[in-house]
């Protein structure tokens, strides 16, 4: 399975992105599908991810102004990002792994985000 993660790039604080990832091959079953960050000297964190049966969790920094959702038919998840911050200045990486029984875990390359003040 390959992730391609794309809609980063550089905004202004305030401002608005939309990430996108699409996931080509077999993803079968159950199954979480989210997103990532790293910003430099930090351990990558779970920023959102949505299960295929629908429930959604969202860090605390996300909740409020991320929206994260997936269109099954296409194997593709979004990440719509508003009121951004500096501190979301990360690299922001696209995650598929399944749910129990199901084990797999597959990462796509990471698109940077950069919001400057």
């Amino acid at each position: 399975v390959h992730l391609q993660a794309s809609g980063g790039g550089l905004v202004q604080a305030g401002g608005s992105l939309r990430l996108s990832c699409v996931a080509s091959g077999s993803i079968f079953g159950r199954n979480h599908m989210g997103w990532y960050r790293q910003a430099p000297g930090s351990q990558r964190a779970l920023v959102a991810q949505v299960t295929s049966s629908g429930p959604i969790t969202y860090a605390d920094s996300a909740k409020g102004r991320f929206t994260i959702s997936r269109d099954n038919a296409k194997n593709t998840v979004y990440l719509q990002m508003n009121s951004l911050k500096p501190e979301d200045t990360a690299v922001y990486y696209c995650n598929v792994k399944g749910a129990p029984p199901y084990v797999y875990n597959y990462w796509g390359q990471g698109t940077l985000v950069t919001v400057s003040s």
